[in-house]
């Protein structure tokens, strides 16, 4: 039976330490503040994150260097018989873009997971493909199971500020300011590694309820959920753990028989939306 790592990063929401009680290598992904160089939970925690947010600190996503992949490939080779490596949807981030090249010079070692996932649908993938391996399935078999279903997940965000979105360009200084005049708050969508405008709901309680619907929708329409064909459903936050439990009640009430999972996004995804974002989110379940 083959030994198999796992690695993943930290955009799947997946700290350090909890990788570590697993058995899955996590690599941190770096940002840059103000010109410096921090990585998640090694240089910067969530609350100093959040508090150099409200400070206006410029604040850029990077990822890690090529050298670092490398190197820890190598390293977990001289143990490990094969390597998957789960990274952020290459729709949304061009680390995976990177791994995947890289890995061209590791083959039938090194299978890099494109299945157009991020935060709490990245973070199921790594713990399937960690139960695959801990199964004695070989790095090919977890690569195609996780491959076969990539579109089969959906994520619905709502944002509470547009600060950020207008830093980031996706929407015009104007639209913005005349979205926080109308207490706007923007829902946006992934499919398939996609970010697209979804609703313009009035408030986060309306936000709330249009996303309920639509995750109700692609479960009806899209996803044909059933006994054979089953679905997790996902909470992500950022900053605001008490609003994401109280959405957690709401959820759970709509859909009954649903235990859902409830994690703060990652510092290199939360720069982008701000504080206050909450997110619906759902995958397929493997079966294996």
């Amino acid at each position: 039976m083959s030994k198999i790592a796992i690695v993943t990063d930290s955009n799947s929401g997946i700290t350090i330490e909890e990788g570590k009680k697993v058995g899955i290598v996590v690599i941190p992904m770096p940002f840059m503040v103000d010109g410096e160089e921090l990585f998640e939970e090694i240089s910067i925690s969530q609350e100093e994150f959040y508090k150099l947010l409200e400070k206006n600190a410029n604040v850029i996503t990077s990822q890690p260097a090529i050298g670092q992949i490398l190197e820890l490939w190598d390293k977990l080779l001289e143990e490990y018989d094969q390597i998957i490596h789960i990274p952020m949807s290459s729709g949304l981030s061009a680390s995976c873009a990177t791994a995947l090249t890289l890995a061209a010079d590791y083959p039938n070692k090194v299978y890099v997971v494109d299945n157009q996932k991020i935060s709490v649908t990245m973070k199921q993938s790594v713990y399937e493909a960690r139960a695959m391996a801990n199964k004695g399935y070989d790095a090919k078999e977890i690569h195609d199971a996780l491959m076969k279903d990539k579109l089969e997940a959906s994520i619905y965000i709502t944002v509470n500020t547009m600060k950020y979105l207008k830093k980031g360009g996706r929407v015009t200084p104007a639209a913005a300011t005349l979205g926080s005049l109308l207490k706007i708050k923007p829902c946006l969508q992934i499919q398939g590694g996609k970010l697209d405008a979804y609703a313009k709901p009035l408030g986060m309680k309306q936000a709330k309820k249009i996303m309920i619907e639509a995750m109700k929708k692609d479960f009806e329409e899209r996803f044909h959920v059933s006994e054979e064909n089953q679905f997790k459903l996902h909470i992500a936050y950022t900053y605001d753990l008490e609003a994401a439990m109280v959405f957690k009640e709401e959820v759970e009430k709509a859909f009954p028989g649903y235990d859902v999972d409830v994690d703060p996004l990652s510092l290199s995804v939360a720069c982008h939306i701000g504080p206050g974002a909450l997110a619906l989110a759902t995958s397929k379940v493997l079966k294996f």
